[in-house]
């Protein structure tokens, strides 16, 4: 086959180039995964406003949110107000694979849609706890920290599902009823996190700020409102593109992130969708665990100020 083709009306360019440096893959291998997990991926995707981190040819990867202008006509789209550079972002929906193919199209590797979908934005349908180790070889410690988390849902009554983040952490992800507000949300997940912490602070921590975490795990409470998780099945700007994949509880420790990537994913998830069987339904939240988090400051804020306040010291130190 030659470096172009067209599929689903899409124009398909230079498809035998590398994709990025340590890929270990082409364009076509990005392709040809999207497009062989599509049926798997776009029920994550579909209706969220959608970031993708994009590796063009000479260029560092880019956290892509605003869409292009020469962005067709046909790509489904939300606008969106962003507080923290005060304008209108036009995000698209990736609903189906024409869009998906575009998006492959144009190296857009990975894919984080927003907890919450575009009509009800201050409703997010999933809780998500990001379990983020220390540098070097550890996610051993992630797979432990996971433990945790899974125990504290469950002392509260609530059950979770488990992927790789197809960097080096882990995602534990929590269906809610989709009465749940954005900050009840919020602060259940503070909660949690706090909880998981409690089990064993040897292990796990909740410092935002990396060098207070003590080469601990990083129980990060901060998805939550308009936040984004990689999706399940999205490809990693990572060596040897590994890919975000759900595994159950029981497998965790029997598996390491690079089992799991665009060569490996497609024959895992032929005639079967594993995230959709590992999800719980979703869950009412506790009013007891909502009530604990209202009273947990928010782990970012927090850290801001204190790291005014260390900068304040070392000047008055000095």
């Amino acid at each position: 086959m030659g470096a172009d083709e067209t599929r689903d009306g899409v124009s398909l360019t230079n498809l035998d180039q590398p994709l990025f440096d340590g890929a270990d893959a082409t364009k076509r291998d990005l392709v040809d995964y999207l497009d062989a997990v599509r049926d798997r991926i776009l029920p994550q995707l579909r209706g969220r406003p959608l970031s993708v981190i994009r590796v063009l040819r000479g260029q560092d990867p880019f956290m892509q949110k605003n869409l292009p202008k020469y962005t067709p006509d046909w790509v489904r789209r939300t606008s969106v107000w962003a507080e923290a550079s005060h304008r209108r972002i036009s995000y698209a929906l990736c609903d189906d694979r024409r869009t998906l193919l575009w998006f492959a199209n144009q190296r857009a590797v990975e894919y984080h849609p927003t907890l919450s979908t575009a009509d009800r934005p201050d409703h997010p349908t999933h809780l998500v706890l990001d379990l983020d180790p220390p540098e070097g070889d550890s996610f051993g410690m992630a797979v432990r920290a996971a433990l945790l988390v899974r125990q504290a849902l469950a002392d509260t009554g609530l059950a979770g599902a488990v992927k790789t983040s197809g960097a080096k952490g882990v995602h534990v992800v929590v269906p809610v009823d989709p009465a749940a507000t954005a900050e009840e949300m919020a602060a259940a997940t503070r909660a949690l996190a706090a909880r998981a912490e409690r089990l064993d602070r040897a292990l796990a921590t909740t410092a935002f700020i990396k060098e207070d975490r003590g080469g601990r795990v990083f129980v990060d409470s901060t998805r939550a409102y308009g936040a984004t998780v990689v999706a399940t099945y999205s490809p990693r700007v990572r060596p040897g593109t590994p890919v975000s994949y759900p595994v159950g509880w029981d497998d965790l420790d029997a598996v390491k992130p690079a089992d799991f990537t665009v060569r490996t994913v497609p024959a895992l998830v032929a005639g079967r969708d594993p995230w959709a069987e590992a999800l719980p339904a979703p869950q009412l939240l506790p009013a007891d665990l909502v009530a604990e988090g209202r009273a947990i400051p928010v782990a970012r804020v927090q850290a801001m100020h204190e790291g005014k306040r260390r900068a304040r010291a070392r000047r008055e130190a000095g």
